[in-house]
């Protein structure tokens, strides 16, 4: 009896694999959930929902490395998950643009794509502003610049100088806890336009060695100082797994502009993707206040360099408001 049962066993798998039989929960299981059925594609509501999709599809944009601005990173396109869509609709059978489910698309070319260029900014379509803040000295005003970042529920991106963490690892730590982000501004200030590739890896590598051994992290992005560099410059810190930034709007606080005026020059020039240079000066310790509320007043959010960086669209939800090429502003 075993054997004829073992016998019919495999006859029957022989009979299934001859004749391409599967069983019914397998073919099931190969249907795309995301390919529409001849029902929904006949379906009224199903057509509204992707008509819908085709009027306010986003492409996304496609980092590049610019004449002018050099590397600029691309930025997610936004579509509307049709299928997902059609399911939180079709109960009611009713096209509900409060219903309409989205999804962000990444680009095809990404910022790590292009290789190593310096970056002057964000992409010219996401509405954020970066505040950079080089630290080398001017612990006095540190404080009140903490303070009013908290206040203002903003976070900073802080390039430190190596020597300076050195001597304020306290302070270093401070500002790292409160959570803003930490750049390497190299060890001593050099002029690196002007060192050797020996040099340049020497002064980038320390200030990378202490920040880690200070705060238990590694840098991604490096600000050289007084935004002098060069190609080779750039390699390194390339090869140090950080990219090479630099500013779109400058604060030249270390002049001692009064603080209202320089606020002022600030708000009016910067723009999408915009990065605002500065140091823990008087100017900024007085004028960072009214600076980061005319730059939201603008419509603009404030980030670290990351968050500028990020291909992450800024208008996630259905209760943000998407432009469209045409000027016109639809709610989702």
């Amino acid at each position: 009896m075993k054997n004829n049962a073992l016998f019919l066993i495999m006859f029957l798998s022989i009979f299934m694999l001859i004749n391409n039989v599967k069983p019914s929960h397998t073919a099931a299981m190969t249907i795309d959930s995301d390919t529409p059925t001849q029902k929904e594609e006949n379906d009224e509501l199903y057509k509204k929902i992707q008509a819908y999709r085709d009027e306010h599809k986003i492409e996304p944009i496609n980092a590049i490395v610019d004449r002018v601005w050099k590397a600029i990173p691309g930025y997610n396109g936004i579509d509307v998950d049709v299928t997902a869509s059609y399911e939180k609709m079709k109960k009611d059978d009713l096209f509900d643009e409060n219903k309409v489910v989205l999804k962000e698309i990444p680009p095809s070319i990404h910022l790590g794509d292009l290789g190593p260029h310096p970056i002057y900014r964000g992409n010219p379509q996401k509405p954020m502003v970066a505040l950079l803040i080089n630290v080398a000295w001017g612990n006095e005003y540190i404080p009140k610049i903490l303070t009013t970042l908290d206040e203002s529920n903003v976070k900073a991106t802080f390039f430190f100088d190596g020597s300076w963490v050195k001597k304020n690892p306290d302070l270093a730590k401070m500002i790292h806890q409160k959570g803003h982000e930490i750049g390497n501004h190299a060890y001593s200030h050099p002029d690196l336009q002007k060192r050797s590739k020996n040099d340049t890896i020497l002064e980038l590598q320390k200030t990378n060695n202490v920040i880690e051994e200070t705060l238990g992290i590694k840098p991604k992005w490096f600000a050289p100082p007084s935004g002098s560099f060069n190609g080779v410059t750039v390699q390194v810190a390339d090869d140090l797994n950080m990219k090479t930034i630099l500013w779109t709007v400058d604060t030249v606080d270390w002049k001692k502009p009064p603080a209202a005026e320089m606020a002022r020059r600030i708000i009016t020039n910067v723009d999408n993707g915009s990065m605002v240079l500065m140091h823990p000066t008087q100017p900024v310790a007085e004028g960072l206040e009214s600076m980061i509320e005319g730059i939201k007043g603008k419509g603009y959010q404030l980030g670290t360099v990351s968050d500028l960086m990020s291909e992450k669209r800024i208008e996630t939800t259905q209760s943000k408001l998407m432009k469209h090429g045409d000027g016109s502003r639809v709610s989702f």
